[in-house]
């Protein structure tokens, strides 16, 4: 019977044949150097594929194997996903779904030269219309929150459209109110975005809420003080190009997120959540960075409670995340 294989997530057979010889030697000798004759271009790439890391020495550790197959089935469905919602956009099946929603004998669509403006009604059917738009956003997304509080609900809704949009490369750029730096849920969140490229500021001036998906669609709500009536959606040039230059107005205005506490961080800290995210056991870590267990294990506990974690791996989890290492 032939051999499981790493090939069907994307791993050549090179860099698995490099990959099994790296946890032989772990699993032989945990003190045992690592082999130094792996080519180099296939070491990047096991590093790249995130199966493999490098110790602060510059020796070649494996990753975990469930860790390794978790991290390479994240990155396989990454970029089927990506592919999906290309192959998606371009054979045009939304608009063609949509169509089915149209009652038989529908008015004619509005000229393209007149205002499109839509009235969306709750909060239902306005959720539905941010996924469309953001679906096909590919080139900049503009978001503002006047409350400057994001709920643990809002958060589960938001994360999948808002980290598609990174994914796919488009620019995110949203614009908090103040309270956001004293909400625990709304600031970590925040981060995590910022940890993947998006841009976010903070504002001590009021704001307008709006979403602008390309510089071509706006939504904006019916009613400010109470967003759950519904929202207004407008396609027309000169409206859209209002509101984005409200937006960069409002923008201009507005502070940068401010730094986490990596500025608080010691080297030894970034170093120790490292290990904690590639080692299996503290005495491995600990023997990396070349300190006893006892006092990693000082740090671990230090770092656990600064993160609110419950666990080692979920510490790491959660710094990585934030971008402290």
């Amino acid at each position: 019977m032939a051999r499981p294989s790493l090939q069907f997530l994307g791993v050549g057979r090179e860099e698995e044949a490099s990959y099994r010889r790296l946890l032989r030697c772990g699993a032989t000798d945990p003190g045992q150097a690592v082999p130094d004759d792996v080519p180099a271009d296939i070491a990047d790439h096991l590093v790249e594929l995130g199966i493999v890391t490098r110790t602060h020495t510059g020796a070649l550790r494996p990753v975990p194997p469930a860790r390794a197959v978790e991290r390479l089935i994240e990155r396989r469905l990454d970029r089927l996903r990506g592919e999906l919602e290309d192959a998606a956009e371009a054979d045009g099946i939304v608009d063609s779904l949509r169509k089915e929603r149209e009652p038989a004998g529908a008015p004619p669509p509005v000229p393209s030269d007149a205002p499109t403006v839509q009235q969306i009604e709750g909060m239902e059917a306005v959720r539905a219309v941010i996924d469309e738009l953001t679906f096909f956003a590919r080139t900049e997304s503009l978001t503002t929150n006047p409350t400057g509080i994001i709920t643990p609900e809002s958060a589960d809704f938001s994360r999948p459209i808002d980290l598609r949009i990174l994914r796919r490369g488009v620019r995110m750029r949203t614009l908090m109110a103040a309270p956001a730096l004293d909400d625990p849920t709304t600031l970590s969140y925040l981060r995590e975005l910022s940890a993947k490229g998006a841009e976010i500021r903070i504002s001590h001036q009021p704001l307008e809420r709006m979403i602008i998906c390309d510089r071509h669609a706006a939504l904006t709500p019916i009613d400010p003080a109470d967003t759950s009536k519904g929202a207004l959606l407008t396609r027309e040039p000169g409206l859209v190009a209002t509101l984005v230059t409200l937006f960069d107005r409002m923008w201009a205005m507005a502070q940068e997120l401010p730094g986490q506490d990596d500025e608080l961080l010691s080297e030894i800290e970034r170093r120790i959540l490292r290990a904690l995210y590639d080692a299996d056991k503290d005495e491995s870590g600990a023997r990396d960075l070349g300190i006893s267990v006892r006092t990693y294990r000082k740090h671990v506990a230090s770092l656990m409670t600064r993160l609110h974690a419950g666990n080692r791996f979920q510490a790491a989890l959660l710094a990585r995340e934030r971008g402290w290492f």
